[in-house]
């Protein structure tokens, strides 16, 4: 009966995302939504798309064994992300009306750091989809009860996904995602509601894991402690700003206030919402303990849907895995169409730049396509947990990116040979340091990356320049898409 429901709610996810089809007149309604989305819309867009399978099944997973120490990239970190994306970045950056991220960094610094920043934003959405289209997998292999297998699961899913964003674009993903925000948020009260009253109260629950030390953000205040505390919670919260899907987001709003709003209320929505799955599955602790610590041992992202199959009617069932598969599409869409849009707007139109409107579009969704077969190759050959998936997946981003964009945006003297410099010594301190990287090195490799490309950025700008700038600033930008 169950997975009834379930195919019907399937089958309606993928109707929006046709009728949102009929709003897609050009290459600019496919990729940003033709910058005409009020604030609701943008808000939906925002909290539906961060909160994916790593909200639901990754980080309560990783909380129930480690607390609040372990899970302080996502949702920590990811909520910093988008509280200053909406304080310090939104509003420069609509100001520039332009179409992806990557175009950003060929204004200011010119064609060689938007290819190379392109690559790198591109490379990190791997990750991201992937945890997607495992969790899918996941979902569709608990819901059949083994009678579809977990690779034939994501197959089915990454058709499901790829069939509504291929369409609709931007504006499929913004309907679907409105729809879905919906679910979630009901699904997820109502359990609470109903496991909480299971395990005693939320009073009861709380108390249980504060007197367990899980609420301690850090094991101890040993500088080696401070010191992964610091780098944990910058790849989420500076990693994930140069990002297309964020970038997206912020043009598709009405106004540049509705983008900087929306940001921040998306902010809230996450972490907010975040909080309910990690006390249904510590209240799991308390109502089931035999079958946490085998499913401890086991896979412990399966802790949460075993729960609910096992103790809960079937209308909660119901309402757990159409929240828990809302999540999971929402962001599948989002991020597929993101490195889609970038790689055909900074990359392909690089060699094909005579393409009209029409053709444009056309290798947007036939992009979108091959992203779709890449994620999902890489999804069945990954063995990452879903929330190491998400959590590596920014690390990239942070070295190579995150300092030739702010640099960029605030630093009149950043120059495209510091730009370069910036990338090559962040990438090359990172993947060096990544390579040799064990569980007690004092210094995270994603930190030292970060800095490196900090410090490259200065002296690269501040040197005598043997590569010319081919930028203009960030104030001529903004005259210009004005």
């Amino acid at each position: 009966m169950l997975i009834w429901f379930v195919a019907g709610y399937l089958l309606i996810t993928v109707g929006v995302g046709f009728y949102a089809s009929t709003r897609v007149k050009n290459s600019k309604d496919f990729a940003a939504g033709g910058r005409s989305m009020s604030f609701p819309l943008v808000a939906a867009m925002v909290f539906a798309t961060w909160f994916g399978s790593e909200a639901v099944l990754g980080i309560p997973a990783t909380f129930i064994e480690e607390g609040f120490a372990g899970i302080i990239e996502d949702p920590f970190g990811s909520f910093g992300c988008l509280m200053l994306v909406g304080l310090v970045f939104a509003r420069p950056l609509y100001r520039m009306n332009l179409l992806t991220i990557g175009d950003f960094f060929k204004q200011r610094f010119g064609p060689n750091v938007e290819l190379i920043t392109s690559l790198v934003i591109i490379a990190s959405y791997l990750g991201w989809i992937a945890a997607q289209l495992t969790a899918l997998g996941v979902v569709f292999n608990v819901l059949s009860d083994g009678a579809i297998t977990t690779t034939q699961g994501m197959l089915i899913g990454t058709v499901i996904v790829l069939l509504y964003t291929l369409f609709g674009g931007m504006w499929s993903v913004a309907l679907t995602d409105f729809m879905q925000m919906l679910i979630i948020v009901a699904g997820l009260v109502y359990l609470t509601w109903l496991i909480g009253d299971m395990a005693g109260g939320p009073a009861k629950v709380i108390s249980h894991a504060a007197s367990e030390g899980k609420f301690s953000f850090m094991h101890s205040f040993e500088p080696k402690d401070i010191v992964a505390f610091i780098g944990a919670a910058v790849t989420m919260m500076f990693g994930s700003i140069p990002q297309q899907d964020v970038y997206a987001r912020v043009m598709s709003a009405k106004t540049e206030n509705i983008a900087a709003r929306a940001s921040m209320a998306g902010a809230c929505f996450y972490l907010s919402f975040c909080m309910l799955p990690i006390f249904l599955t510590y209240a799991a602790s308390m109502i089931d303990p035999e079958m946490v610590k085998h499913w401890l041992a086991e896979d412990s992202q399966m802790i949460l849907p075993h729960l609910i199959l096992e103790r809960t009617p079937l209308f909660a069932q119901v309402m757990f895995f159409g929240a828990l598969l809302s999540a999971i599409m929402s962001t599948a869409s989002g991020t597929l169409l993101a490195p889609s849009v970038t790689f055909t707007e900074n990359i392909l139109k690089r060699f094909l730049p005579d393409m009209s409107d029409k053709q444009f579009l056309l290798a947007m969704r036939l992009t979108v396509v091959g992203c779709a077969i890449a994620t999902c190759l890489f999804a069945l050959l990954s063995n990452a947990s879903i929330y190491e998936m998400v959590g590596n997946a920014y690390k990239v981003t942070l070295v190579a990116a995150v300092v030739p964009l702010f640099f960029g945006l605030f630093w009149k003297r950043a120059t495209t040979q510091g730009a370069l410099i910036a990338i090559a010594c962040g990438l090359a301190s990172w993947v060096s340091l990544e390579l040799g990287y064990q569980e007690g090195d004092f210094w995270p490799p994603q930190l030292v990356g970060l800095i490196c490309s900090a410090i490259g950025m200065i002296v690269g700008s501040l040197a005598p320049q043997f590569s010319a700038h081919r930028g203009e600033s960030a104030s001529e930008m903004a005259a210009a898409g004005n």
